[in-house]
């Protein structure tokens, strides 16, 4: 993985240059559905939802946009940062995309999180000349992203990454700032992203991994890139990835919230409610590792003697994430995207009859977490995490569907679920 983005290009013109590439073809110019584009999760919502495109209502103003998968969120990386996956590959035909609303469209996306730490993916291949951008729509979106949007991401993966992106990159060097240019990376292997995201939680179009296979396949086999790591059996004590049925069981006094979940919350209602940004910000991923080693190993973690607040923060939010299930279940999913449809004066009582419908283990770790965030947001002049900052920042940590990527349009739902579940809390565990 390399940031490097000096190459030498001879003294021809930029322009020119970049006119004279030639951006690889895709096989079949039909451009056929990925076999990934729709989970049951999905498609089962409702009618209200189209069954040709699972993300919108048809008459959403962004539903030509959603509908192709272009983006996705992909919960967090190793670091607890946000991720945004661009698929450059799912973008149709220049005629057939409206760019300005795509560009509207990850604006839209990307304002749920740039007040957090977050990486952007991007996967290059399936970009050609048939459905490449125009020079002066990718020079007005660099700048249409200000300040806002460059702060707090952390870093940007160009995935398979050809002459033509490295040359639009120079190209574009004069307008790109140094520490923005710090924050780009390129990822010539599929396995090379294992460093920053679990790859399985990423849903990787098909094309992205057949081409990623033949870019294995073309090298001799002493210049073979390292595969991702096979899937490492469990331990006898893991703790993060394992059902909460069997952590409750391994429990000693069979107490149903997982200790991870009691030694961060316990933490941080110490020492993080009135840090500012709590939730926000992201940890050294070796820390991150080591404690995670450590509670699968079936040691003790004292966060008071680390004394960081921002680790305990994203092992919580990584323990969530990692969970086989999430904790607000794979069956309530259909009902929570489409808890906006139930009527304001309904909605208590509807998401009191959907937590309680939840496994024993889920609703009283749900409360427990729920209580403590409540807790968060009462001090949210300090910490500046009131209840609708919370749920964008747990809200895909405590539900996702079964290919785990997201569409902005399933967020969004899942999101309005979690503030309302923080705003009526008081009504709901009672």
């Amino acid at each position: 993985m390399s940031s490097e983005l000096l190459v030498d290009l001879g003294d021809e013109p930029a322009t020119a240059q970049l006119g004279q590439l030639k951006l690889a073809t895709i096989e079949d110019q039909q451009w056929p559905p990925d076999e990934s584009t729709l989970s049951k999760s999905e498609t089962d919502i409702s009618q209200r939802f189209d069954a040709g495109s699972p993300h919108l209502p048809w008459d959403h103003p962004f539903y030509d946009i959603a509908r192709h998968q272009i983006i996705e969120v992909a919960g967090d990386d190793n670091y607890g940062r946000k991720v945004i996956v661009f698929n450059a590959c799912r973008m149709p035909p220049q005629h057939q995309l409206d760019h300005h609303k795509l560009l509207m469209y990850l604006k839209g996306t990307l304002d749920q999180y740039v007040e957090s730490d977050y990486t952007l993916i991007y996967f290059h291949h399936g970009l050609t000349s048939e459905n490449k951008p125009s020079l002066g729509w990718l020079r007005d979106a660099y700048r249409e992203f200000d300040r806002k949007y460059k702060k707090n991401i952390k870093a940007l993966y160009i995935v398979h990454p050809t002459m033509f992106i490295k040359t639009l990159l120079i190209l574009f060097k004069p307008i790109i700032s140094f520490k923005f240019g710090r924050k780009i990376n390129y990822v010539s292997y599929l396995s090379e992203l294992e460093d920053v995201v679990k790859c399985e939680q990423l849903v990787i179009p098909a094309l992205v991994k057949e081409y990623d296979n033949k870019l294995r396949a073309s090298l001799k086999p002493t210049a073979q890139p390292p595969m991702s790591p096979p899937r490492s059996p469990p331990l006898p004590d893991q703790v993060f990835g394992v059902p909460l049925d069997l952590l409750r069981q391994r429990s000693p006094d069979g107490d149903p919230v997982p200790v991870v979940m009691r030694d961060t919350i316990s933490f941080l209602s110490e020492q993080g409610l009135e840090i500012e940004g709590i939730f926000r910000r992201s940890a050294n991923v070796t820390l991150v590792k080591e404690v995670q080693l450590r509670y699968n190993s079936g040691g003790t973690v004292d966060f008071r003697e680390i004394e960081d607040v921002h680790l305990a923060a994203v092992i919580l939010k990584t323990f969530l994430r990692e969970l086989p299930e999430p904790l607000l279940t794979y069956q309530l999913y259909n009902d929570i995207v489409n808890f906006a449809s139930v009527s304001s004066d309904s909605q208590v009582m509807i998401m009191k009859t959907l937590v309680e419908s939840l496994p024993e283990e889920n609703y009283t770790s749900l409360r427990y977490l729920i209580t403590f965030l409540a807790q968060v947001s009462a001090n949210s002049e300090v910490n500046k995490m009131t209840n609708s900052n919370l749920a964008v920042v747990f809200g895909p940590n405590l539900l996702w569907g079964r290919d785990n990527a997201m569409s902005l349009s399933a967020i969004g739902p899942i999101n309005n679920f979690t503030r309302t579940l923080l705003d009526q809390q008081h009504l709901v565990f009672t």
